[in-house]
């Protein structure tokens, strides 16, 4: 069971870590590079003269382009392991787990690590006023593990009782609301924020599809395969 649980993450996170990396190069880094030079002052927005809103970046940086494809397909390696954790539970429980089936999953990854907290926290891009890391910190893994256990009882719940809990654990984290700065400054002109947020949310729903499809699809593709090794 674990070689299956491994081998289905090491693929499946790979595969779709490699996918979200290039995404995140093609939509996400040219917005980040942009927002750097008005985080560093190269560029001003407010107060200057008009600046052009379609700025040379600058050229490619190979070492670190490179580190970034790698850190992506480490980090979707381990939302497959806990995705294809989750299935392996469900499963046991008589639920069917294929490629079809690991889209849903996908979606509920996505809306659990990134539209739940970003409901209230949304992606910010350098320069932008924040509040301490470590409050925002707290509050997002709190706000996950509570989004975790509520999609969990949407999924699985028998009774209202269980999808009420589920509703209780989602709303409960906002309501309290998510660490905010003193004062909402900044360099960086707020279209560049609400394209970099756009972007990180449509990247990061592409590639927790495919995080789904590629763990459902190799799970059962390894389970296939287990069963014909014991039937020869």
């Amino acid at each position: 069971m674990m070689s299956r649980i491994f081998t289905s993450a090491l693929f499946a996170g790979a595969a779709a870590g490699l996918i979200a990396a290039l995404l995140q190069l093609y939509f996400v880094q040219p917005v980040l590079l942009h927002a750097e030079l008005y985080e560093t002052g190269e560029l001003v927005h407010f107060g200057g003269a008009a600046v052009s809103a379609h700025q040379d970046v600058g050229g490619i940086d190979h070492v670190r382009d490179g580190l970034s494809v790698l850190f992506t397909m480490l980090v979707y390696t381990g939302y497959a392991l806990i995705l294809v954790a989750a299935m392996a539970l469900a499963e046991s429980r008589g639920h069917e787990v294929a490629g079809r089936q690991g889209i849903i999953w996908g979606i509920a990854g996505f809306f659990i690590v990134h539209f739940a907290p970003g409901f209230t926290l949304a992606p910010e891009v350098p320069g932008v006023a924040a509040a301490d890391v470590y409050a925002r910190q707290v509050w997002w893994f709190a706000t996950v593990g509570t989004a975790a256990i509520a999609v969990w009882l949407i999924a699985f719940g028998r009774n209202w009782v269980s999808w009420g809990i589920a509703a209780v654990l989602l709303l409960a984290p906002h309501v309290i609301g998510a660490p905010e700065p003193d004062t909402f400054t900044g360099p960086v002109p707020t279209e560049i924020g609400a394209l970099f947020a756009a972007r990180a949310f449509g990247v990061g729903l592409a590639a927790w599809v495919l995080v789904g499809l590629f763990a459902g699809y190799f799970w059962q593709r390894e389970g296939q395969r287990a069963a014909q090794a014991q039937t020869a």
